[in-house]
């Protein structure tokens, strides 16, 4: 591994929550392989400064369990649907990575063994010290929870230095840029402003285990290139939640 810039990075352990929605573009379902390698050549940038880096995926572009549920679906089967779908994003990923000479290991809260090793703590562990990227799927393994509370879960199991919450926006804002044009950026704002304003940054289970762990969530656009190595060299790039 080139760890030549290692010297340079703020953070040097890190989770990225993408959604699910960032593997479809445009299209907003589905997987996209063009969308995945541009993707995994921001992910390589990464993983060649010298990052121990995990990633854990939503599975929105394909079922998302709470509108499932909304829809007349029972709650809980929804939401291990919406696990299922984030493992099936999960491979997609380590397919184009390990394609592209980056070492990578899936691990899933739900035991699937032909496809995955199981989640195990000190396991993951490992792999991040051999530096290899471990891509986290299955969520929690439990209904009722977010892959945003699961992305902060294993950031703080992996005792990460920070969390970056991947978006299609530059940054938080007061409102939704894409709908309210007069929305502001935020460039810094605290754990408590997040839930007390509801500004839809992460769930408040998500944001609060931020808070009670002193984990800071960077914000970003992942469409931006070099966004991810830039916010982990410290530069200033999207919003900073502390």
């Amino acid at each position: 591994m080139d760890v030549s810039d290692s010297s340079v990075l703020k953070y040097g352990r890190a989770v990225v929550k993408l959604s699910g929605e960032s593997l479809a573009g445009d299209r907003g379902f589905g997987i996209e392989p063009p969308v995945i390698e541009g993707l995994t050549r921001e992910i390589g940038k990464v993983h060649e400064a010298g990052v121990r880096l995990g990633l854990v995926v939503g599975g929105g572009n394909i079922v998302r369990g709470a509108v499932a549920s909304a829809q007349g679906m029972e709650r809980v089967s929804a939401d291990y649907m919406g696990m299922l779908a984030t493992v099936i994003n999960a491979l997609a990923l380590q397919d184009m990575l390990e394609r592209n000479g980056i070492e990578t290991r899936v691990m899933t809260a739900i035991r699937m063994e032909q496809l995955a090793e199981p989640y195990i703590r000190r396991r993951a562990l490992r792999h991040l010290e051999k530096g290899r990227v471990v891509i986290f799927a299955g969520g929690t393994g439990n209904p009722y929870f977010s892959t945003d509370t699961a992305a902060v879960l294993r950031a703080i199991e992996m005792e990460a230095d920070v969390i970056l919450k991947a978006t299609n926006v530059d940054g938080v804002y007061t409102a939704d840029p894409k709908a309210n044009p007069e929305a502001e950026f935020i460039p810094r704002i605290s754990y408590l402003e997040v839930m007390t304003r509801e500004l839809g940054v992460m769930d408040a289970a998500a944001v609060s285990l931020c808070k009670e762990n002193h984990l800071p969530v960077i914000v970003l656009n992942i469409r931006r290139p070099g966004a991810i190595l830039t916010a982990l060299r410290g530069e200033r790039i999207g919003t900073l939640v502390t």
